[in-house]
């Protein structure tokens, strides 16, 4: 019972991760479609695209950052 806990609350946990607004995750692409409503037309193509990039570099700096970290612990 424990083990489907644990697993419940990473799904749990992975889920609301994947909703913050970082244009990479779900939540970025929920967050253009909200500008895209808000302007009444699609947000231009290389706006979108320079989002993607930054929100890969903060995922990506983030994992660095923590990896780092880890490693620090040891």
């Amino acid at each position: 019972m424990a083990f489907i806990e644990f697993v419940a609350l990473i799904s749990i946990n992975l889920g609301l991760v994947n909703l913050f607004p970082i244009p990479m995750l779900d939540g970025g692409h929920l967050l253009f479609h909200l500008f895209e409503a808000i302007k009444g037309s699609p947000v231009n193509a290389r706006i979108q695209e320079m989002g993607y990039m930054v929100g890969f570099a903060l995922i990506i700096g983030l994992m660095l950052f923590l990896t780092l970290n880890d490693l620090q612990s040891l």
